[in-house]
């Protein structure tokens, strides 16, 4: 195998979502959008506890045209939504969902994380949906730990969550060729992936420090891989977090407004004015407490 050439290192920036600061690794200085991925966001902090689960998190929203998925490595996430889903996914697991038509959710901390208080911490990136599948039903998959196939070496663990890596299938349902992988690599260890040339690649370091393909990657790195090549290889110079996203260029035009990723100018008018007329749902969330 040749190893893919690191085209960037990229150092997350600090954004304000909502009064919310988290890392945005993408997108960025160097690159607006790697398709098919969107956007990537990194957010850690502590609940402060003694709080009613309606208070805290991010109510009902709509998306149209994209899949935005969690992964949840501290903590947990309760999803609503009007098509009727609710799950919550703990640490370890992915929450997946393809908007779609259009779907109106809503993302918060369990009510026993809300009152107990504690650490939070997800990743949430865009995946962009071909032209032809952007206006499909939703589809909802709660994807928890134990059931998210597993590959692991004398010192790294890596989770397939969509795509196929040796034979092993992840089970998140994609519109367009992928491998999406997120793993652990104890100090001192090492590994080497091989990811199909053609597919645009990122890795993303929660934490900790990568010699990667030759070159040393710390934590809130993004490492944009050149497409020359099939294999990333890592050693770890401490226990570090990490996710791959790795994907087949869609190759098609990219019109996003907030929560809607479609292909024209029109079709985003059309999603607002199908928010107001009540297409895409209306969310009556229940709370546990």
């Amino acid at each position: 195998m040749k190893k893919k050439s690191i085209k960037q290192i990229i150092p997350s920036q600090k954004v304000n979502m909502g009064g919310h600061i988290l890392e945005q690794p993408l997108p960025n200085a160097m690159i607006n959008q790697l398709d098919p991925f969107l956007l990537i966001h990194h957010a850690e902090w502590e609940l402060k506890g003694n709080q009613k689960q309606k208070e805290v998190g991010i109510g009902g929203h709509p998306h149209r045209g994209f899949s935005p998925v969690t992964f949840v490595f501290q903590g947990d996430i309760r999803h609503q939504d009007s098509f009727g889903n609710d799950a919550t996914v703990k640490a370890g697991g992915t929450q997946w969902m393809h908007a779609g038509k259009g779907i109106t959710h809503s993302e918060r901390p369990s009510a026993e994380l809300a009152q107990a208080g504690g650490m939070q911490e997800i990743i949430q990136f865009w995946v962009n949906t071909p032209a032809k599948h952007k206006m499909e039903t939703p589809y909802y998959l709660p994807l928890p730990q134990e059931d998210t196939p597993t590959l692991e070496g004398d010192q790294y663990r890596v989770q397939i969550v969509a795509g196929e890596y040796n034979g092993i299938k992840g089970p998140a349902k994609t519109f367009s060729p992928m491998l999406l992988m997120r793993g652990e690599i104890e100090g001192d260890g090492l590994a080497e992936f091989e990811i199909p040339n053609q597919f645009n690649t990122l890795m993303y370091l929660l934490d900790g420090e990568l010699v990667v393909n030759g070159k040393t990657a710390k934590g809130k790195d993004l490492i944009w891989f050149d497409s020359d090549g099939d294999a990333i290889q890592i050693s770890a110079n401490q226990h570090t977090r990490f996710i791959i996203l790795s994907g087949e260029p869609i190759g098609e035009k990219v019109t996003s407004y907030g929560p809607f990723v479609m292909n024209t100018q029109t079709e985003i008018m059309e999603a607002m004015r199908d928010v107001q007329m009540g297409k895409m749902g209306v969310l009556i969330e229940q709370f546990d407490d």
